[in-house]
């Protein structure tokens, strides 16, 4: 397994490091216990006040003593040639301890934290240094690495200041925010900065949907926290566009609904539960519209309905157009998956489609996602179960279930239940990834795909 496990390294994006946070505390609701609290924002926005006449001295009292500080030891095996010569590969083998910091926030008052994934993996040991300078050891309660997001606890021996959720759905482009940070294990340090944009999607597969500020942000502040200048959470800031890793005028943050909802599953349910809608396509504008021959610029166009799916259930259609769902506007991708991430299996939402020029609004049904699968130029593909990703020691990937590709028949015996790790150098993370990545080629392209077989061999194949 070794061989390969190097395959499985995530390269970072260039410079890139973030900041992030939120409020919760112990509620009951009708799922059950949430530490999660949501926000009242009572405060006006007026569009006009310069920085210079906006007060944040409230807002970064409100947010800095709820802001901290992660330390993060871990082990890693180092190679000494030399030593290895005359010893063999044990003896050339040596420990070596790597310290990692970053920021988290405290989201209750019982100790929860919510920082970034990339902040805690791999660790051996957690340490959190509050903005008082108390120190506590911190246990990791689970992690979502999709989304960047991991949730801990500490044990303290008083009740901790919190952070608490805004919606962050209601935030607005350009509004004031203030990005809270703790990246020196010194105190907390706040920078002021407004929403460039929002839906922001870096990976180019849509998955992801960040809110983007120019609010200055460097590398130790990952998983600190965005609030609006009411001091609640809107954000987990999560990393900078940077060519030099230091911050370069932009800066993203995990919206505040996708962050409690993931911290909210976790909590409940030990693990993320993600309902999707079934609908593989392209976000549209000028040059795909006049493609297509339909008028609409802005939204997402279905070029097919996954089986099994709410979408199939609901009588959604290829050349349908989503324009929202609920009242989320969806103008991108993101938008429609940005929206889709604060939802759960079972779930109803009323997507609003375009067919044949009329408008019309359907209740769909959100399905878990390891219920559905597609059709890959002649590999149907399936989710992996966590079964698998033991199995194989991974944490990502797509199994092929089945081969209907009649050039690939002759392999078909050792390609079914073979796992799909990459497509064109891209993370095979789920079949609602892949789908997005080979909808976004050309048809007449072909795909360079890198697998696992079941006997565990790497194997890379073009189609």
């Amino acid at each position: 397994m070794k061989q390969f496990s190097s395959l499985f390294l995530v390269s970072l994006l260039s410079g890139t490091l973030t900041l992030g946070a939120y409020k919760l505390f112990l509620e009951e609701g009708s799922r059950g216990k949430s530490i999660v609290s949501t926000a009242t924002d009572t405060f006006t926005r007026n569009a006009s006040l310069g920085a210079e006449n906006v007060d944040f001295t409230v807002a970064a009292d409100k947010a800095v003593h709820s802001v901290v500080h992660v330390k993060n030891v871990s082990v890693r095996t180092v190679y000494n040639p030399i030593m290895e010569w005359f010893y063999g590969a044990q003896g050339g083998a040596q420990q070596q301890e790597q310290i990692g910091t970053g920021s988290g926030v405290i989201i209750s008052e019982d100790g929860y934290i919510v920082t970034n994934n990339h902040v805690i993996k791999d660790a051996t040991e957690l340490e959190v240094t509050l903005n008082n300078k108390k120190v506590y050891k911190a246990k990791l309660i689970g992690t979502d690495a999709k989304m960047d997001i991991a949730l801990l606890k500490i044990d303290a021996e008083e009740k901790l200041p919190y952070s608490s959720f805004a919606d962050s759905d209601a935030v607005k482009v350009g509004e004031w925010v203030l990005a809270v940070g703790n990246p020196y294990n010194l105190t907390s340090t706040v920078t002021a900065g407004i929403v460039s944009a929002k839906a922001r999607n870096l990976d180019g597969n849509g998955i992801q949907s960040f809110i983007q500020t120019d609010a200055a942000v460097n590398p130790g502040n990952s998983g600190g926290a965005l609030v609006n200048t009411s001091g609640n959470l809107i954000g987990i800031n999560t990393m900078i566009s940077s060519p030099t890793g230091s911050y370069a005028g932009y800066s993203f943050a995990v919206p505040s609904n996708i962050a409690r909802k993931i911290i909210e599953d976790i909590m409940e349910f030990g693990g993320v539960q993600r309902g999707i809608l079934g609908v593989e396509g392209s976000e549209l504008n000028g040059t795909i519209a006049k493609a297509y021959d339909i008028k609409q610029t802005e939204g997402f166009y279905v070029k097919k309905v996954n089986k099994n799916s709410g979408a199939e259930k609901a009588g959604l259609s290829k050349g349908d157009v989503i324009v929202k769902i609920d009242n989320q506007k969806i103008s991108s991708y993101a938008d429609m998956s940005g929206y889709i991430n604060t939802k759960r299996p079972n779930e109803k939402v009323n997507v609003t489609l375009i067919r044949d020029g009329k408008s019309k609004t359907v209740p769909v049904t959100l399905v878990k996602n390891d219920l559905i699968y597609t059709d890959v130029k002649g590999l149907e593909l399936e989710n992996i179960s966590a079964s698998d990703k033991k199995k194989y020691n991974i944490t990502y990937g797509v199994k092929i279930k089945e081969v209907t590709n009649e050039r690939l028949k002759p392999y078909e015996e050792e390609l079914n239940g073979s796992i799909i790790l990459k497509i064109d150098g891209a993370n095979a993370t789920d079949v609602e990834t892949v789908s997005n990545i080979i909808n976004n080629k050309d048809e007449n392209q072909g795909l360079s795909i890198q697998m696992i077989t079941k006997s565990g061999q790497i194997m890379r194949i073009i189609i």
